[in-house]
């Protein structure tokens, strides 16, 4: 088979590589779309790889190709989901171990003994993958491939929702307008929030949160940003805050932005070192605010509910994907091409895809 294969040093190439092979618990499913994630860029620009030759790719969409010898034998013991060769599918990238403390909780995002589609096996960026069976989520009718390789980074969102215990009728900041701040949107407006504010840099990025809900949008670059949104709540603050951003100034900004006894969920990873001021510091203290991590998407059982939901929502239609989500969409073939434009990043809004025909 043909697939994405990256070598390390910013070296990617659409080789010829050997199929697969597929264990009796596992599915073979023919892939049709793959994002690039961003946790993909320092993979392929930095060296950042848990090996090299390497298959990236998991947020992706496709049909089962085959089923290994066990799937639904298993399933049916355990009165799981029955498998067939032509279901349109995404899956859970995450292979838990299942037995660790962690996943014993239900916690299979802090697993201490996993593995990863695209990351610690060979991914999705390919003609074929293969994948547990138990880590398939099939799609419903009407979601497209494009829609299903847009799943993982709505469960991240999500997850980061439930994370903080999310109650309708309170308002609610996301920093940052990107991919996953989209998402958080949408599921903040979808779980009954009073209010959502988006805060991010670029205005023009900004143009599609506003569509999509969002009551205000502000942009850091303007001189009051933080008195226009603290104005938008009266002066009291937000009653959650989601940074989505990964930046250092963002990460600090949802400290100022957070109402009393707030909870503050960071979605974004910092690439940066950071330190907080005494005074930064101390609105963690006064406020008396819950601040929380957020990583990956699962619970149980797994691969969670938050899985399923996306899947009602993306086909009810309350969820949207529209086009200027995607910063571009390539044939797998151009894959060398797609992640030179990350070469500057700020270039890239939005998630680029890549699909095969």
């Amino acid at each position: 088979m043909k697939a994405v294969v990256c070598y390390g040093d910013g070296v990617v190439k659409y080789d010829k590589v050997p199929e697969p092979e597929m264990r009796p618990d596992e599915v073979k499913i023919a892939v049709r779309a793959c994002g690039i994630c961003g946790s993909d860029i320092p993979r392929v620009m930095a060296r950042g790889a848990h090996s090299y030759p390497i298959i990236l790719g998991h947020e992706f969409a496709g049909e089962i190709a085959e089923l290994g010898a066990e799937v639904n034998r298993t399933a049916f013991a355990a009165g799981g989901k029955m498998l067939s060769v032509g279901d349109r599918v995404t899956a859970a990238p995450l292979i838990p171990c299942h037995t660790c403390p962690s996943c014993r909780q239900g916690h299979y995002s802090l697993c201490e003994h996993y593995s990863f589609i695209g990351s610690r096996q060979p991914g999705a960026m390919a003609e074929y993958v293969t994948v547990p069976a138990a880590n398939v989520v099939i799609l419903p009718a009407g979601v497209t491939w494009r829609q299903g390789a847009l799943f993982e980074p709505s469960t991240v969102s999500l997850h980061a929702l439930r994370l903080t215990d999310f109650q309708p009728g309170k308002s609610v900041a996301v920093l940052g307008g990107g991919t996953m701040g989209i998402f958080a949107l949408q599921w903040a407006r979808i779980l009954g929030a009073s209010k959502v504010v988006v805060l991010g840099r670029d205005r023009k990025h900004l143009e599609l949160p506003a569509r999509l809900g969002a009551d205000a949008v502000i942009s850091t670059l303007t001189p009051d940003y933080l008195q226009q949104a603290m104005d938008l709540t009266d002066g009291r603050g937000y009653d959650y805050v989601f940074e989505a951003a990964g930046a250092v100034e963002t990460l600090k900004l949802s400290f100022a932005l957070a109402a009393k006894r707030a909870r503050v969920c960071m979605i974004g990873t910092p690439t940066r070192e950071m330190c907080f001021s005494v005074r930064e510091w101390e609105q963690l203290n006064r406020k008396e605010m819950y601040v929380t991590g957020s990583w990956m998407s699962y619970s149980a059982p797994f691969p969670g509910e938050e899985w399923r939901m996306t899947g009602e929502q993306l086909a009810s239609g309350a969820m949207q994907t529209p086009v200027e989500m995607f910063a571009g969409i390539y044939p797998m073939q151009e894959a060398a091409q797609a992640f030179e434009r990350f070469r500057d990043r700020s270039n890239v809004k939005g998630r680029i895809l890549l699909e095969n025909s």
